[in-house]
């Protein structure tokens, strides 16, 4: 079966990349999903991903720290989940390159929009780490900024629940699940799909968002072959 999509952009959340244990790196997990994905891959789907780093750290949370120094250690748990990413990836034999918003060249290379779409150009999966590189923005929002940079025809929100509820799931058993929003429905009854900035962003640059539950890898299959999953967002 072939693909419905060209490049795509995937938004894997710190937590995803976790497990059950919900703190730090499980590698049983995390090669499930880098399997679906080099097999998207594999098809001929360009990929770029975003990691975030709530696996690592959650210190603006606590209210205790300068919000920028904050953020800042944030960015650096991104960068290690990217490189954890990317090493299970080659080991499952695809091609990856790994770039960082604040330069760390012994480990990976610079941000570069034309070296990055060159890099998917030539098959390569291409991981991006340290959010924007700037404080007080959220990786969501460097998923949907580099969506919009890389010419992505999607972005892949990768989550822990199986699409967009209009209230928590897990503590509201009559919660309803949509299976198409528009963003201004998102921005007007404030659904937890992503922040505020990353939601106009993409309905400004006409990104949809499809969001599904990364707790089944093959749901990233699925999606690119056009299979109906979780929630999209359009419009």
């Amino acid at each position: 079966m072939g693909t419905v999509y060209k490049r795509i952009l995937l938004k894997l959340s710190g937590e995803a990349l976790a497990g059950p244990k919900g703190f730090g790196l499980d590698y049983s997990v995390i090669t499930s999903i880098c399997r679906s994905i080099r097999d998207c891959a594999e098809l001929g789907v360009q990929i770029g991903i975003v990691v975030g780093g709530g696996n690592f750290w959650r210190g603006r949370s606590s209210g205790a720290m300068d919000r920028t120094r904050a953020d800042h250690i944030g960015m650096l748990g991104t960068t290690m989940n990217a490189l954890a990413v990317a090493d299970v990836l080659e080991e499952l034999g695809a091609d990856v390159r790994v770039q960082t918003a604040i330069e760390m060249r012994q480990v990976a290379e610079p941000y570069i929009r034309n070296r990055a779409v060159r890099h998917l150009e030539k098959g390569r999966i291409v991981i991006f780490g340290c959010g924007t590189g700037n404080p007080f923005f959220s990786t969501d929002t460097a998923s949907s900024l580099r969506a919009a940079e890389i010419e992505a025809e999607i972005i892949f929100k990768a989550t822990m629940v199986d699409g967009v509820y209009d209230k928590d799931p897990k503590r509201c058993p009559d919660a309803v699940k949509y299976d198409r929003l528009t963003f201004s429905e998102v921005l007007a009854k404030n659904l937890a799909v992503m922040d505020a900035t990353a939601a106009s962003m993409c309905r400004d640059n006409g990104i949809p968002i499809l969001v599904f539950n990364v707790e089944r890898p093959e749901n990233i299959l699925d999606a690119v072959r056009g299979e109906a999953v979780g929630t999209l967002v359009e419009g």
